[in-house]
């Protein structure tokens, strides 16, 4: 019976140095200690492609019908080229009849001023009395103002002539046509529009929460319809922020070589300049329940799980806004298979 008791003692201690021996190789992990990068900031953002100003060119004299049509969709133009013709010729009618009416007005005060001089030469002398002396100066005067009259109205026909041929009003692409060929126009129609010097722009919408640290001037990067990366500038901070989304815009220029099409939706970043963050591998994250973890592990080889906050991503690592020391030894990875104060087998030394 003591001979039993004698055996079953060493067995029970090889049993719980093998339960011990079991513990301690709950999992082989690997530490790295959190590092202190300098990293860019940047918000991200998403927005449509706008034109940057966008003119409309109307017609500027009605009843007249389009004659031709020298433009169309996608017309890269100059300031000054002509779009379109209006038919001219009733316009042409009147410019002449404003030429002979001043021809008119100018022989009219051709003959008031000789009358007149006449008048001034002999008042006084009883020659001519003094009414009929006033009447001739009167006169004079009259077809002085009947002359500016005609001229100013030779001027204005001139300027109606000239509006019979539609013209870009600056540089750009024409981005819309409403004129058909024979078409006859009242004043004030929209006749094409025109993307002015070619510009188009980003309009993003960003939180509200980030326009304290946004302002003109800033770069910007979107994710062009190629693939490629547009780079441009912040050219103006919205005033305004729509009560709905809790979102302003920010107009973001582009330059005209880049050839964004206007209409898309495009998504990018603003860059606000590069900023120290504390880093951890991507690997060390648990995520679990929405919430992000990462383990530590103490001088006795226990672990310990951290709630953390994180922040920025980039080349495979996370910054830790809040949750960890930068002197923590942390997990390096694995560690969905750990719990709290687990015991852990640390392998090599902590990066």
């Amino acid at each position: 019976m003591v001979s039993n008791f004698a055996t079953s003692v060493p067995a029970l201690a090889q049993g719980a140095a093998n339960a011990k021996v079991e513990e301690a190789v709950v999992l082989s992990v690997s530490l790295v200690h959190p590092q202190v990068r300098n990293w860019p900031e940047s918000v991200p953002a998403g927005g449509w492609l706008k034109p940057w100003h966008e003119a409309i060119i109307a017609s500027e004299i009605g009843g007249l019908r389009i004659d031709d049509l020298v433009v169309d969709v996608g017309s890269d133009v100059e300031k000054g080229d002509p779009l379109a013709f209006l038919a001219r010729e009733s316009v042409l009618a009147d410019l002449k009849k404003q030429e002979a009416q001043l021809k008119s007005a100018e022989a009219d005060l051709a003959k008031a001023k000789t009358n007149a001089d006449r008048a001034r030469k002999v008042q006084g002398s009883g020659a001519l009395s003094d009414e009929k002396v006033t009447e001739y100066l009167i006169a004079e005067q009259t077809a002085q103002a009947s002359l500016e009259s005609a001229r100013a109205d030779l001027e204005n026909q001139r300027i109606q002539v000239d509006h019979t041929t539609i013209r870009a009003v600056d540089d750009g692409q024409i981005t819309s046509r409403s004129a058909q060929l024979g078409q006859v126009v009242s004043s004030g129609t929209e006749l094409f529009r025109l993307l002015r010097q070619n510009k188009v722009e980003w309009q993003a919408e960003v939180p509200a929460l980030y326009l304290p640290r946004l302002r003109s001037g800033l770069d910007a990067v979107i994710e062009g319809p190629d693939g490629n990366e547009i780079k441009g500038t912040v050219r103006l901070v919205g005033p305004t922020i729509n009560t709905d989304t809790g979102r302003a815009i920010i107009y973001v220029s582009l330059p005209p070589e880049s050839s964004p099409r206007v209409g898309l939706y495009a998504s990018g970043v603003i860059l606000l300049g590069s900023k120290d963050a504390l880093t951890v591998p991507e690997s060390a994250l648990v995520f679990r329940d929405g919430i992000n973890y990462v383990f530590s592990v103490g001088p006795d080889k226990r672990t310990k799980r951290l709630l953390v906050k994180t922040g920025r991503r980039f080349d495979e690592e996370v910054e830790i806004l809040s949750g960890i020391e930068d002197a923590a030894n942390i997990v390096e990875s694995g560690g969905a298979f750990l719990s709290d104060g687990a015991l852990v087998k640390v392998v090599g030394e902590a990066q």
